[in-house]
């Protein structure tokens, strides 16, 4: 799956997940988002689900501060918003904090549910706290991978004791 990141640089570029995914030709640096790119968007109505695969051709993560993500993402973007089902950070910044996810943590996730698990997995292991993203979420993922539907989400999270 082709991945892509449109870099805001409102964070440390030494923190920034995007910039290293960059950095080792993991991703490309993108200014403008076609019709159809994934755009991961953490205020979509829409979860991402393993059925939207077929409607994409890429992953696009909007690199952003936390603090500034309201603001960085009520621009119109294009192509597919789709929100993740709830995880749990595993970088230092915010570790084990519901859907504070880094950029490599968020698409990491969508290859994972989209069937692209291999690929998912490797960019993990640019990260020193990759496996810890993943350790985390390694259930709620295989769970996730198998969605139908948005409606089955809230019996997961229930069973995982999220809400």
């Amino acid at each position: 799956m082709k991945l892509q990141v449109l870099m805001f640089y409102q964070d440390d570029p030494k923190k920034c997940t995007a910039a290293k995914m960059v950095k080792f030709g993991l991703a490309q640096n993108i200014k403008k988002i076609g019709s159809k790119g994934l755009v991961l968007d953490p205020f979509s109505e829409k979860t991402l689900l393993p059925k939207d695969k077929s409607k994409i051709h890429s992953i696009i993560g909007i690199d952003c501060s936390w603090n500034l993500a309201d603001q960085a993402f009520s621009k119109n973007f294009a192509g597919i918003k789709r929100k993740l089902p709830p995880l749990l950070a595993g970088n230092p910044v915010n570790y084990s904090k519901l859907n504070k996810l880094t950029t490599a943590e968020a698409i990491s996730a969508s290859l994972f549910i989209l069937g692209s698990k291999e690929q998912s997995l490797q960019l993990l292991d640019k990260f020193k706290w990759g496996h810890t993203f993943y350790d985390l979420n390694q259930n709620l993922l295989d769970e996730y991978s198998k969605l139908e539907n948005e409606d089955q989400i809230e019996s997961i999270l229930k069973d995982y004791r999220l809400i």
